[in-house]
């Protein structure tokens, strides 16, 4: 999947107010984590380099950013619909994490699902592979 040219896939929440675009493959590596937050929420997210991740002018002003734990990681919501369609994960601080849930149809082709053990958040993240996909193709080979 990882060689795969990248397409721009267009998302955000519910209510429309928070607006997004991204480039990513159209097949996508998304992560189901059973953090507190995540398992709550239901969330499923593949992980993007923040560089290629652009909110849509005026979106900003909708969102509210919630923390807890290290405040590592950033749960940016809607303040009108409360959808979290995207957010900076403490995997990947320098990358963004999108709800697969939250893309528009018709660029999404293929989601490959994998497990990440949140409620073992540290010997999983020392295990898995996660931190790669914040990395441009070019840095990640490095």
């Amino acid at each position: 999947m990882a060689s795969e040219a990248a397409v721009v896939h267009t998302g955000g929440c519910h209510c429309r107010r928070v607006r997004w675009q991204v480039e990513a493959p159209a097949s996508v590596v998304a992560w189901i984590c059973n953090c507190s937050n995540c398992s709550m929420r239901g969330n499923t997210h593949f992980i993007v380099p923040a560089a290629k991740f652009k909110l849509q002018a005026g979106a900003d002003e909708f969102i509210t950013i919630y923390t807890f734990g290290t405040h590592t990681a950033k749960h940016t919501l809607c303040k009108v619909c409360g959808i979290t369609s995207f957010y900076t994960p403490r995997s990947n601080p320098d990358g963004v994490a999108v709800t697969v849930a939250c893309v528009d149809p018709g660029t999404v082709k293929h989601v490959e699902y994998r497990k990440f053990d949140g409620g073992n958040w540290e010997n999983f993240f020392r295990t898995s592979d996660i931190a790669g996909f914040s990395k441009d193709k070019a840095e990640a080979a490095e």
